[in-house]
């Protein structure tokens, strides 16, 4: 059975009201990057970060999937081989459309965990400073958040399925945060076919062997609808 593996980005929660890093007037613009997404910054000031990830868990919670969300779902549902969504966002839209295999490289905004003993758990809408470990009673609980500086989430087994693929395709992302700006490359030397849809090309636009552009509302949708034969 033929494999598809998909890689999301920001690009295709935009259009649920879930700001990129890029749009000039959303959250990140607001929050030096240094103080709330790496380990030194939840450091020296957590009631900051845990302000902004609330902020981010609110807006995620009053979210809905948007159809490039649901059409990934009907794809995993009907497609008669198999469909792994690797995604870099934090946000739980692809579950809420009913995707089941979904792999959150960067973590998740509903999860928390302790940075003293690794313990996750489901997070609270809202997460304060000095919240006990419900393992280890610490008080170094944190969103279960990858940051600057850190290791992404579930690598090893990417890579696998990157050269298990016969199908790469790549929606929503910019193509300049490694390492998913390097999976084009790696799923293409093992032999598998690739295509990147987004809004408009991204840096490594030249690596995919097809490219399709426009809001992935309308892409995803269609491009699925082809797979299936509908």
């Amino acid at each position: 059975m033929a494999k598809i593996v998909i890689l999301t980005g920001a690009g295709i929660s935009a259009e649920s009201g879930l700001g990129t890093f890029r749009d000039k007037d959303g959250l990140w613009t607001r929050y030096d990057l240094n103080d709330v997404a790496t380990p030194e910054g939840f450091a020296r000031n957590p009631a900051l970060v845990h302000e902004f990830y609330n902020a981010r868990r609110k807006n995620c919670f009053e979210s809905e999937p948007n159809p490039a969300h649901i059409a990934l779902s009907r794809l995993e549902n009907y497609y008669e081989g198999e469909v792994l969504i690797v995604t870099q966002n934090v946000d739980d839209l692809h579950e809420r459309a009913g995707s089941r295999a979904v792999w959150h490289m960067h973590g998740e905004l509903s999860r928390a965990k302790c940075a003293d003993c690794d313990h996750r758990w489901s997070a609270p809408l809202e997460m304060t400073p000095g919240a006990p470990c419900p393992a280890c009673n610490s008080s170094a609980t944190r969103p279960d958040i990858v940051w600057f500086g850190e290791f992404p989430y579930h690598m090893d087994d990417i890579w696998d399925a990157l050269r298990a693929a016969d199908l790469f395709v790549s929606i929503g992302t910019s193509g300049n945060v490694f390492p998913a700006a390097a999976f084009v490359q790696d799923a293409a030397r093992a032999g598998a076919r690739t295509l990147e849809l987004n809004l408009e090309p991204s840096m490594g636009s030249h690596d995919f062997a097809e490219a399709r552009f426009g809001p992935a509302s309308q892409l995803v949708p269609h491009w699925v609808d082809q797979v299936l034969g509908a």
